[in-house]
């Protein structure tokens, strides 16, 4: 999407929205960002906390050089020599890659409060005090968990190169480059092993309260039979 009066003069403002609930402003003025913003808040589906939204962002610098584009120690130079169509690829190009490392911190940082949440569990456990989560509460956790391994690994572009740069190499490498300065692809893998202490955390939990609910069952059914026993002596001596 095209911007009029850019923040600076000789480049358009560009600015570009993506499916994941990201924007990306190249050259806008702060005063239209926060109106463009505003506008987006009105059309939100589940939105994130506020301030989480306003500390999960990126912010590079560019330039234009002569000759071909890249990323240079956390610097966006562009090539002054490229046409509109050309210069608006590239700049999505870096633009995707800012997008997925914003939408993997919002979900770094949802990992960390579930974290959060179970911490105290594992010295209840070591302790041999009570667990205080019922089995319904358990299978909630280990859903949230779920939900959240497969928005990182089957619903997103974190594993694998959008298909929209097959047969766009240079894009691609500008992408690829771009991913690596963020550690998107570190980061994944830091986040998936937490999440499986996460699952084995929980399976632990959740086979501590089967095991309980067992031993509770047998005792009911000994208690019962017990009952039962002492009805027919009841009946047999008196």
């Amino acid at each position: 999407m095209g911007v009029e009066n850019s923040a600076k003069e000789g480049d358009p403002g560009t600015i570009f929205f993506f499916r994941e609930g990201a924007a990306v402003f190249w050259n806008v003025k702060d005063k239209t960002m926060k109106h463009v913003m505003k506008v987006l808040e009105k059309h939100e589906i589940q939105p994130y906390e506020i301030a989480l939204v306003h500390w999960e962002n990126e912010e590079l610098n560019y330039i234009k050089i002569e000759g071909q584009s890249k990323l240079h120690r956390g610097e966006i130079k562009l090539n002054s020599e490229l046409d509109l169509d050309d210069a608006i690829l590239e700049k999505f190009a870096f633009s995707n890659a800012l997008c997925l490392s914003v939408k993997l911190a919002i979900w770094e940082a949802s990992l960390d409060k579930f974290i959060e949440s179970i911490q105290s569990i594992p010295e209840a456990l070591k302790a041999g005090k009570k667990v205080k989560l019922s089995h319904e509460e358990v299978m909630q956790k280990i859903g949230e968990l779920f939900a959240l391994r497969h928005r990182i690994n089957l619903s997103s572009d974190f594993l694998i190169t959008p298909d929209f740069y097959w047969d766009r190499e240079n894009l691609e490498g500008l992408y690829d480059k771009t991913c690596q300065f963020l550690s998107i692809g570190r980061r994944v893998k830091v986040m998936n092993e937490k999440l499986q202490h996460c699952m084995e955390l929980t399976d632990l939990m959740r086979n501590h309260l089967n095991e309980k609910r067992a031993l509770r069952l047998e005792w009911m059914i000994v208690i019962l039979i017990t009952i039962e026993v002492m009805f027919e002596l009841g009946r047999v001596f008196f």
